[in-house]
């Protein structure tokens, strides 16, 4: 009688988890583009946000510094409460001028229903920017380049095969 209970339980289990839906994800190539500015590295955290504004997710972090990520003032505010990790997901700074390329990950099912990618940066002795690049998660917008309006000029979005 055990064994029997046992195998149905386990069947069930195993039915449950092939029914239960997989939250298929896309990686992109993200290149941001800095302005000329002189000063120190910029501290960049990309975001995913809901259709009201809240925060979903970190993306990704550049920057590695963690005393420097309350500069960070909205994201820092979210991630400080937050059981999130990002260990796997931080870099160096860059500096005015320059161009890095991250790959960030984003779940498919987040697309044309009113998500936001959110770019925030920050500089030592000056400016914080909130909304430096801000844009609405499309099948369109994953693949285009979108001008900022603080330290980065602009970043570019390509979909991964």
């Amino acid at each position: 009688m055990k064994l029997k209970l046992f195998i149905i339980s386990l069947v069930s289990i195993l039915t449950f988890t092939a029914l239960s839906p997989i939250s298929k994800s896309t990686s992109y190539k993200c290149m941001i583009q800095l302005i000329n500015y002189e000063g120190e590295g910029a501290y960049i955290v990309v975001s995913l946000l809901d259709p009201e504004g809240n925060y979903v997710k970190t993306l990704n972090v550049i920057g590695d510094d963690k005393e420097w990520y309350h500069d960070l003032t909205n994201w820092w505010s979210y991630f400080e409460n937050s059981s999130e990790s990002i260990d796997a997901i931080t870099g160096a700074t860059i500096s005015g001028g320059q161009r890095t390329i991250k790959v960030i990950k984003i779940e498919d099912d987040k697309l044309n229903k009113g998500y936001k990618i959110r770019f925030e940066t920050a500089v030592e002795d000056q400016k914080y920017v909130a909304d430096d690049v801000t844009f609405e998660l499309t099948s369109e917008s994953v693949k285009s380049k979108v001008d900022g309006t603080g330290y980065i000029r602009y970043i570019r979005m390509l979909p991964q095969n």
